[in-house]
């Protein structure tokens, strides 16, 4: 017991995914990692999705490694997400660029990247291709699917689209469709991102490109920043606090806040493609989880997995309110024994559920219990 048995592979498919757009991917790939064992009546299998930019790692460390996966303090032996109990899966999306098919991957049978050739991939098309990886994996019962922010996107998905193969969804800081103040922060993103005479309309040397940045990106990320944070927590993380080094009357001296977003900003295009990041906030912006329905109420009909909803107090991103309309809505179409809201209690902004884990990790315990 305590081994948390990290394992990544790679799965190729040939079979044609058929998009929302009315296109095909064919063929692709996705990565993947996994922890714990499966047993023998497969059915203590978990899905855990990432949100935009982070990927298949979420727990664990892998060699030379400093830091550890994304979630890893939710992740492993005797953690919420019990790797001495659990066979935990996280793929990492199509049209991300961590190894999985996308924007700069090989076109078949050409060996040139897509780059703008690539489909307008959606939230539904990730869920759609996960679930082929699920049934090549020979799992036909899922125990949980949890995400938060994208990653609880993809997370609904799997309720509604698969109603029968999901037995519990935790979906957390995220929405049934994105909100134009959401919208308009990406917005910011990638205008940032295309008119940076550096992206060279998405013909950029990938290698070159992480070697030398991308200012837009880096401004774009920057934006990211601030709507996952919150002002209480800028405040407690920053203040007013001026970089000592740097003169106050120096036209470009910087307060702490803004030091913060350079460095995060910079080194953004160096680690996550920009491509990949259009195509990826593309399909948070189109997310809508009633698409193809009459109403959010005929798509959350479908629903017979128990919903476990998280909003929390200061994500100005994805509003608790949100969240709570999904399980109003279950409730008005008399399904509210299926669902439940939280309602965590939190000042830190959007990215709580990546970094305040100590306010939920019991709840998920008790929730997986």
């Amino acid at each position: 017991m305590g081994n948390l048995n990290l394992k990544i592979k790679t799965e190729r498919f040939k079979n044609a995914l058929y998009l929302e757009s009315g296109r095909i991917l064919e063929p692709f790939d996705l990565v993947y990692e996994t922890y714990g064992t499966l047993n023998e009546a497969k059915d203590n299998a978990i899905v855990v999705c990432h949100a935009l930019s982070a990927s298949h790692h979420a727990a664990g460390y892998y060699e030379n490694d400093k830091k550890a996966g994304w979630w890893d303090a939710l992740i492993g032996s005797a953690k919420p997400i019990d790797t001495d109990r659990f066979f935990v899966i996280c793929a990492n999306a199509i049209g991300s660029c961590y190894g999985s098919t996308g924007p700069t991957s090989p076109a078949y049978p050409r060996l040139e990247p897509y780059r703008f050739k690539f489909p307008v991939i959606t939230v539904k098309d990730m869920v759609k291709a996960e679930r082929l990886l699920i049934d090549r994996l020979g799992i036909s019962s899922i125990y949980a699917a949890i995400g938060g922010s994208m990653g609880g996107m993809r997370a609904l998905h799997f309720a509604v689209d698969y109603p029968a193969l999901v037995k519990r969804v935790i979906a957390m800081a995220t929405t049934h469709a994105t909100s134009p103040w959401a919208i308009a922060f990406n917005k910011v993103a990638m205008e940032s991102v295309i008119n940076d005479p550096a992206f060279e309309n998405g013909a950029y040397d990938v290698e070159a490109l992480k070697e030398r940045g991308l200012k837009g990106a880096a401004i774009g990320r920057m934006a990211g920043h601030i709507s996952f944070l919150s002002p209480e927590s800028m405040n407690r993380k920053f203040g007013r606090d001026f970089v000592g080094t740097e003169g106050l009357f120096d036209l470009f001296g910087r307060f702490q806040v803004e030091r913060y977003l350079d460095y995060n900003g910079g080194n953004f295009p160096k680690w996550f493609d920009p491509l990949s990041f259009l195509y990826i906030v593309k399909a948070i912006n189109i997310y809508d989880l009633s698409r193809g329905y009459d109403s959010l109420e005929s798509a959350l009909s479908r629903v017979k997995s128990r919903l476990h909803l998280f909003g929390f107090d200061r994500d100005l991103l994805f509003l608790p309110q949100e969240m709570k309309e999904i399980d109003l809505t279950m409730k008005k179409i008399g399904k509210g024994e299926l669902s439940r809201y939280y309602h965590i209690q939190s000042d830190y902004g959007h990215d709580a559920f990546l970094v305040e884990i100590d306010k939920f990790a019991d709840t998920i315990a008790e929730i997986l219990r």
